[in-house]
């Protein structure tokens, strides 16, 4: 225990107080900030008991000096001088309790739980920290994962490209050679093959383009474009597409983030919302991007974020989380909204 008091005496009624209620402690007394400096650089101590008013120094002073360390002991207040409202001010700042001399019954009661509480401070400190560290290893997982299966989804779409697109390019050009030497009767299954081959290579393009799309090369514009052109074909939906500022500069991660988040946002409204019409509007401004997504459906519960089947939300506020960003989703008068913001020069060591 390290006591802050310039009366020899009053640290001996201290002690002797502490070992008759249970508590004998080995203890060291100081009386300057100087001193109170050195001893907590010295070592560690379980408690401090402080005087209020000191030649030259106060409790308000040893108080400050000793929440300023890396792991503060407890701090308890043991003066004839301290005024109730000081004593309280003293709490307020950090101070765990305050006794007056000659009132000392329950210093040792009020040493236990000054110490009780600062382990449950410390031990609380700790549960946080690992917590945080276990957060920042699980989104550190997902961002890892997300590029795993982004590059996944490049490597399937260019083996398509050249694999199969190639194939079923050669067997078009096979079929119309065929044209020139079949008779009527086999003539008609050729043209259903030919229209089996058709839709097979417009099924090969959509995968393409759902796994990395080609359309991002020419921009990030024509890129939303297409894809709000095929959900209005596919669902039937009225879909309203602006975009404003200047596509200029806009890095790979930040134009993927934007063009996934669109499309799980458009996907989920097919699914769920029963909306009538829908709006996407993408904005360029001097340092971020942003993309808003809104429809007229059924709204959203915010409870429903958390379910554990939300899980494409949960992936696109990491994927967005990672490029810089975020994303807010708002629900509100028969109109649902998801927000999200990147800055448009961040870097990245992966294409997400």
């Amino acid at each position: 225990m390290l006591v802050i008091e310039d009366s020899p005496l009053d640290y001996e009624m201290l002690l002797a107080t502490l070992a008759l209620q249970g508590m004998p402690v080995r203890a060291e007394r100081v009386e300057t900030g100087a001193e109170l400096h050195d001893a907590l650089r010295r070592q560690a101590w379980d408690l401090v008991i402080s005087d209020h008013r000191l030649p030259g120094f106060s409790s308000s002073e040893a108080l400050e000096i000793v929440r300023a360390q890396a792991v503060a002991p407890p701090f308890i207040i043991v003066s004839g001088a301290i005024g109730e409202e000081a004593a309280v001010e003293a709490m307020q700042r950090g101070a765990d309790d305050y006794l007056i001399k000659g009132r000392l019954a329950r210093l040792g009661a009020a040493a236990r739980n000054a110490m009780a509480a600062s382990q449950a401070r410390r031990d609380k400190a700790r549960a946080e920290e690992r917590l945080r560290l276990s957060q920042e290893q699980l989104r550190n997982l997902s961002h890892r994962l997300q590029t795993l299966v982004d590059e996944e989804r490049m490597a399937i779409a260019r083996e398509i490209h050249d694999e199969v697109g190639g194939t079923l390019t050669a067997v078009r050009f096979d079929l119309d050679g065929l044209h020139r030497h079949l008779d009527a009767a086999p003539l008609e299954r050729l043209r259903r093959a030919q229209q089996g081959l058709a839709q097979a290579a417009e099924a090969a393009q959509r995968i393409m383009h759902n796994l990395r799309p080609p359309t991002l090369d020419a921009g990030l514009v024509p890129a939303l474009e297409w894809q709000v052109r095929q959900f209005r074909e596919r669902h039937h939906l009225e879909v309203r597409f602006a975009a404003s500022g200047a596509d200029t500069g806009l890095q790979e991660v930040a134009a993927m983030t934007v063009y996934r988040t669109c499309q799980e946002a458009l996907t989920n409204i097919a699914k769920h919302a029963q909306a009538r019409s829908v709006c996407v509007d993408l904005h360029f401004g001097g340092a971020t991007v942003s993309l808003e997504v809104s429809d007229d459906g059924r709204g959203l519960d915010p409870a429903e974020l958390h379910k554990p089947g939300s899980l494409g939300l949960r992936g696109l506020a990491e994927r967005a989380r990672a490029a810089g960003g975020g994303i807010d989703i708002s629900s509100a008068d028969g109109r649902t909204t998801l927000m999200l913001w990147l800055p448009r020069g961040r870097q990245s060591g992966h294409d997400a």
